[in-house]
């Protein structure tokens, strides 16, 4: 789809006045439009990577200064405007596969939340541009790319996954962007992250068939069908295990136990489980709980962090 929805996406509550009616659960409703618990999660890499990697044993007025606060603002509105954006497009296919769930059109009204979009964005790319050219490079080009993602790139097969892996990546590299410590850690975090993504991208497209089939979206599932993306999510979940087998191995060597224990049962063993699950998988809500389960295992990987 390489344009919005036309007005007849709107439910009848949003048309005609352009006023969405209001509803009980109207707050609740705006913090799933913008997915409030990923941005706390974002918050807090961001607040890790600093404190944690960065900043290791420094006093919590060197790792909570100003313009590290500004840095995470930014980041979180470009994250915010990119969810806008995404349900402001995918009102026809969310009102398949996730009906119940349905905020734009139905809570908030189909022009509010594009101009919630460019606002948002704009608050991103400004703040961090006021503090260093690249941040603001960087926020643009993330904003850009959520932009062509929602418009284009998720209907191509794995160019969507691709995508949203390599905006995760940067989030995880901005703190070392604005300090350039060159810390290598945050890399490995940073590819980590990326790799993750993108198997709970492929594992959501295979959820997301249904109504992505019906507006003409071409997604590895609907291309390649389910066993041979299985496949493909199975190799970028190789190489993340080897990634993590290779970071315990290498704590071990250091002798350092907690940090090792912790990837070992908190991240890898849940790894193993999840290639087992997802080879196994062949239903619907059996790919649900792979994006679930992919989702714990990334807050896990951001909390041993604070073992470093």
């Amino acid at each position: 789809m390489s344009r919005p929805p036309d007005s007849s996406a709107e439910t009848p509550s949003a048309a005609g006045a352009g006023v969405a009616a209001p509803e009980a659960g109207s707050w609740r409703s705006l913090a799933r439009l913008v997915r409030l618990p990923n941005l706390l999660i974002m918050g807090l890499c961001m607040l890790l990577v600093r404190a944690c990697l960065l900043l290791p044993g420094a006093p919590w007025q060197q790792v909570l200064t100003p313009g590290f606060g500004a840095m995470v603002l930014a980041a979180l509105c470009i994250g915010a405007a990119g969810y806008v954006i995404n349900d402001y497009y995918d009102v026809k296919i969310d009102a398949i596969n996730r009906p119940g769930k349905l905020v734009v059109g139905r809570v908030v009204n189909r022009r509010h939340a594009m101009l919630a979009h460019l606002v948002l964005s704009g608050v991103g790319v400004g703040v961090s541009g006021m503090l260093s050219p690249l941040l603001g490079l960087v926020n643009l080009g993330s904003a850009v790319l959520l932009w062509g993602y929602s418009v284009r790139f998720k209907r191509v097969a794995l160019v969507g996954n691709l995508s949203i892996a390599t905006l995760t990546a940067a989030l995880v590299l901005l703190p070392e962007l604005q300090m350039r410590t060159g810390h290598q850690a945050v890399w490995g975090y940073a590819l980590a992250a990326f790799l993750l993504t993108v198997v709970r991208e492929i594992v959501k497209d295979v959820e997301d068939m249904r109504g992505d089939a019906q507006h003409d979206c071409r997604t590895l599932p609907i291309v390649w069908g389910v066993p041979r993306t299985k496949w493909v999510a199975g190799f970028f979940l190789a190489c993340l295990l080897l990634l993590v087998a290779g970071a315990v191995y290498r704590l071990v060597l250091e002798h350092r136990w907690l940090p090792a224990s912790w990837l070992l049962v908190a991240v890898l063993g849940p790894l193993v489980v999840l290639g087992h699950r997802l080879r196994r998988a062949d239903r619907r809500k059996h790919f649900a709980r792979l994006s679930a389960w992919c989702k714990w295992v990334m807050l896990a990987g951001v909390l041993s962090m604070l073992w470093l």
